[in-house]
């Protein structure tokens, strides 16, 4: 597991002791330049990619688990969508979590209240769901998370535990308010690209050949596409006697605060 800290110091150092052997002649500019851009890449793309867990620990998947159980996960709701994600859910008896936008639940309360009255888990995944999220502070970051767990106590009763930040981004701010909300970080191992593909064909390709024990699948309850994708991914799952459950008791952690 790389740590963001420890790879910090380690090319600092580099890049102080490769300066000042370039400065007395012994190296030549270009390897110094190159570790330097070596480092700026590695940033980035942790950035991007969650389950390297650089910034923050990220639950993603659980390749213990001995059960023929998945997780399907729904980010960016509720909307006008999401009471026809639950009917299906309900129609095949699957549980799913909802990682919700803040101001998506205050305009549609009664649907976050049914999705926990239905056996699901909610969970926090900012308030605005802003594109400049991992470029925020860590204050800002620490109230697009808070301002959502109110709004999400207030339409369901329950203080999340559980986070997805925005487009799967971490960064130290992101890390530092976890950390001080006292919020585990949830990933994912199979992305279905709903909100990019047209085809429904090719989404339902992206997932159903990667399911595996264990597995945490990305979607998103926001298109008519998405809920016509989940349909035949329900009727595969069953097929194949794979159970979807809420992502806290595939990980076997808390979904919420007490």
């Amino acid at each position: 597991m790389l740590k963001h800290s420890y790879i910090k110091w380690i090319f600092i150092v580099l890049i102080f002791g490769g300066f000042v052997t370039w400065f007395f002649d012994k190296i030549p500019l270009y390897v110094l330049i190159s570790v330097l851009i070596f480092w700026l890449i590695l940033t980035v793309w942790a950035s991007f990619d969650m389950r390297m867990n650089y910034f923050v620990k990220t639950h993603s998947s659980n390749t213990k688990v001995n059960r023929n159980v998945i997780a399907l996960t729904f980010d960016d709701g509720p909307t006008e969508i999401t009471p026809e994600i639950l009917n299906l859910l309900e129609k095949f008896n699957q549980k799913a979590t909802f990682f919700c936008i803040g101001k998506q639940v205050e305009k549609y309360p009664e649907i976050a209240k049914r999705m926990v009255n239905e056996g699901h888990t909610i969970a926090n995944h900012t308030w605005s769901h802003t594109n400049k999220m991992g470029f925020l502070p860590e204050k800002d970051v620490v109230n697009e998370i808070v301002s959502n767990q109110k709004t999400i106590k207030k339409a369901t009763g329950k203080e999340c535990h559980l986070f997805r930040p925005p487009f799967g981004v971490t960064n130290p701010n992101i890390a530092k308010a976890c950390n001080k909300l006292n919020l585990l970080v949830i990933g994912w191992n199979i992305r279905s690209l709903d909100t990019v593909i047209s085809s429904k064909t090719k989404i339902l390709n992206r997932i159903i050949p990667r399911i595996k024990k264990g597995s945490v699948i990305l979607l998103h309850d926001t298109s008519q596409k998405t809920a016509d994708v989940l349909e035949q991914l329900l009727i595969d799952l069953k097929e194949k006697e794979f159970q979807s459950v809420p992502v806290d008791e595939l990980l076997q952690i808390k979904a919420y605060k007490e």
